[in-house]
């Protein structure tokens, strides 16, 4: 069973890392050509195309002058301990994994990503900002969907192969990700949990801000408790969400989450 993830805008390249084993991300040579192209853009052509500030362009456009091979723990990170949104917060992994749980989410979660198609948690990265739905051209076409085509796919049908478990994909990325997944070609199911949270007046919605820790909550107890089959995702209890049958079809299970066990606001 494999677990994906959506990578996170906010990097972490400061802390001290909390596991010095680290591997190689397998998708390098494509993420160089991509790193070509973007050479070519100036800081406005990447503002615009990104819809960021001239300021965070300038450091974007930096950064892919500065991307370079082979990557090493002086001149990158690990993966799971770079991304820091609220996935990744969600998720925990500095302060909750031991040696073993990263040696399982080695085996057990992929993150997606613009720039580097598929990472494993360990797999090392350097700085980028380049979101799966940008529409960059290259020589593939007109969008980073074409530029990847069905490699992140065949990629992971080979990873839930070597995979302990059920022969399944649990997505908990965003669509913006997920996306490039081509469902038909991966070859097993694709489950894409929910997580609702109820307001006061008893209304269920997604709520992006808690769905978005959920996942990460989710995958981290997938990965501690190795949970390895599809039938005991409804076990997840974290973060106060519970399991719905009413609510759930097949292949969306849905998670909800009572108005009293919302966290209470920040300024409370």
């Amino acid at each position: 069973m494999i677990t994906i993830l959506s990578p996170a805008k906010s990097l972490d390249f400061t802390s001290k890392p909390a596991t010095r084993v680290f591997t190689q991300p397998r998708l390098v040579a494509e993420s160089s050509h991509l790193i070509d192209a973007l050479r070519q853009l100036s800081v406005s052509e990447v503002a615009g195309l990104m819809r960021i500030s001239d300021e965070l362009a300038a450091l974007n456009v930096q950064r892919y002058a500065d991307f370079t091979t082979p990557f090493t723990r002086q001149n990158a990170r690990q993966a799971i301990l770079t991304f820091d949104g609220d996935v990744y917060q969600g998720l925990d992994a500095p302060a909750t994994f031991t040696t073993r749980d990263y040696t399982e989410a080695q085996k057990t979660v992929r993150i997606l990503s613009g720039l580097y198609g598929v990472l494993r948690p360990l797999d090392l990265m350097q700085p980028y900002r380049l979101e799966m739905g940008i529409r960059l051209r290259t020589q593939r076409g007109p969008s980073l969907y074409a530029y990847w085509g069905d490699i992140p796919t065949r990629l992971l049908a080979e990873d839930v192969a070597a995979s302990p478990g059920s022969r399944v994909v649990v997505n908990l990325a965003s669509e913006e990700y997920s996306s490039v997944v081509r469902p038909r070609e991966l070859g097993v199911p694709l489950v894409s949990p929910r997580f609702l949270d109820t307001d006061a007046r008893g209304r269920r919605s997604i709520v992006s801000f808690y769905a978005k820790r959920a996942r990460g909550a989710m995958a981290a107890w997938i990965v501690r408790e190795r949970i390895h089959s599809r039938a005991k995702l409804a076990g997840f209890t974290g973060l106060g969400y519970r399991f719905d049958a009413a609510a759930s079809t097949g292949d969306a299970p849905a998670f909800v989450r009572s108005f009293e066990d919302r966290p209470l606001p920040a300024s409370a």
